[in-house]
């Protein structure tokens, strides 16, 4: 037994304590998802589609205690009003498509066959969510896992303990049973132990390339589906035609927001020649415009980072980088501790020989490039061992979308950047992971085909 604590980066004061379950313990949980899965599955789609939707709506009256919660737990401020909004919308969309997403596939019904492909739930479901977002990556899986008739565990991540019982409380409350839908407290090694057991139909894991590497060790030999949203270093390109104000304003919430800690948030910028000097120079004033301090003031527009451990990953980047000839454009705030209070930084003067153009950030700092066209914006927003998504600034839709068709990325952005779009798969390639997320292409991944092939009596 482990004992899991979430320390706050506000003042490093314990936020909350959880022991984890052991073994026996987590099997027998497990046992009691699959015996009511069965039930789960053979009641009426639209009724566990109502029921999802009430527990989404229960989680939303829970909203103004869950948000200043978030914000002791990971840091981002509560003047940005948490997570609900983006999880209402993406659990709205899986269940309005539900019924179609999850129809059967008739190839033939007539007087002598009828054959068909149906969709048939995994059985049980491992949702082992992150911190940085841990109620909008959650629903992804857990809103289309229960309406297509799976049994769902959530695993919540250390920094934001809470999330697991808050969402199971909220759900159970609407109706949903209680070991349709559990949250479990779990160390690497029992999970891995699971995993390798082959005790869920299915795992979906957002987190980093190594946490993705071990799941998909234990998982080896048991067949078990996957999906894996893992690292980032989301590009964007600003050509000569877009919109100046509206590129830095967009690609600098796109790096900054939730101090940089997004899954696709926007970690280096390629800028063409002619806009270069004018980008560079609005997007300084932005983030040196930012409001530095504790998350629970609603001035605050950029709160602590997570846990010091990730503020010194940024440090080093920025400082190996300045050492090797690249320029720091942001004052030191008078806010920045040294610890997980850290400035915001955009460096320009950058290579991608320096970590802080290649490796993954996960903070408040992005590099600039000066680059002469598409051909070697496009070379370079490939040149990343990740693939998650591109965001393209441009009046040209057609341009953009000949210059995505050879960006190795999971989705494409033009004139947006970091946001997902849940009527689109949620995917990436490379070391960024595999899988596909919300869209029909959810439904799929959560269930499995089954095909019927019947020769009726003449």
């Amino acid at each position: 037994m482990t004992q899991l604590t979430c320390v706050s980066p506000i003042d490093g004061s314990v936020v909350a304590e959880r022991s984890t379950v052991s073994l026996t313990e987590a099997r027998a949980a497990l046992d009691r998802a699959r015996a009511a899965q069965t039930d789960w599955v053979a009641r009426p789609l639209a009724e566990r589609v109502a029921l999802v939707r009430a527990g989404v709506a229960r989680l939303g009256e829970a909203n103004a205690e869950i948000v200043p919660e978030l914000a002791r737990m990971m840091g981002r401020p509560v003047r940005y009003g948490g997570e609900f909004g983006g999880v209402s919308e993406r659990a709205s969309h899986m269940a309005d498509i539900a019924e179609t997403a999850l129809a059967p596939l008739v190839v033939e019904h007539g007087t002598h066959f009828e054959r068909r492909i149906q969709r048939e739930p995994h059985g049980v479901v491992l949702v082992i969510a992150p911190w940085n977002y841990p109620y909008l990556t959650a629903i992804n899986t857990v809103a289309p896992g229960l309406i297509a008739g799976n049994a769902v565990v959530l695993k919540p991540a250390t920094q934001t303990l809470l999330v697991g019982e808050r969402m199971v409380a909220a759900f159970r409350a609407a109706g949903v049973p209680a070991a349709v839908f559990q949250a479990l407290f779990l160390d690497h090694d029992t999970t891995e132990r699971l995993i390798a057991s082959g005790a869920f139909g299915f795992v979906n894991f957002t987190g980093s390339v190594a946490g993705g590497k071990a799941i998909e060790r234990a998982a080896a030999g048991t067949f078990t589906g996957l999906g894996l949203e893992l690292g980032g270093k989301d590009p964007g390109y600003v050509m000569e035609d877009a919109d100046l104000d509206a590129a830095v304003d967009g690609l600098m919430d796109g790096a900054l927001y939730n101090a940089g800690q997004c899954c696709c948030g926007i970690e280096r910028i390629y800028v063409v020649e002619s806009m270069y000097d004018s980008f560079v120079e609005k997007a300084a004033g932005t983030a040196q415009a930012l409001r530095l301090g504790n998350p629970l003031d609603p001035a605050t527009t950029l709160g602590p980072m997570a846990h010091r451990r990730f503020a010194t990953v940024v440090r080093t980047q920025i400082d190996a980088a300045v050492a090797a000839g690249a320029q720091a454009l942001v004052k030191r705030f008078p806010e920045d501790d040294g610890g997980a209070y850290v400035s915001p930084q955009i460096l320009v003067n950058v290579t991608h020989g320096m970590a802080v153009m290649r490796d993954e950030s996960f903070g408040p700092v992005v590099g600039i490039m000066k680059v002469a066209d598409d051909d070697t914006a496009v070379r370079l927003m490939n040149d990343s061992p990740f693939g998650l998504t591109a965001s393209l600034w441009t009046r040209d839709a057609e341009r953009a979308a000949r210059l995505g068709a050879r960006l190795e990325t999971g989705t494409v952005f033009m004139n947006r950047c970091d946001y997902l779009d849940p009527g689109l798969c949620w995917t990436g390639c490379k070391h960024t992971g595999r899988g596909a997320a919300l869209s029909v292409l959810g439904y799929q991944a959560l269930t499995r085909p089954k095909s019927y092939h019947l020769k009726k009596a003449i």
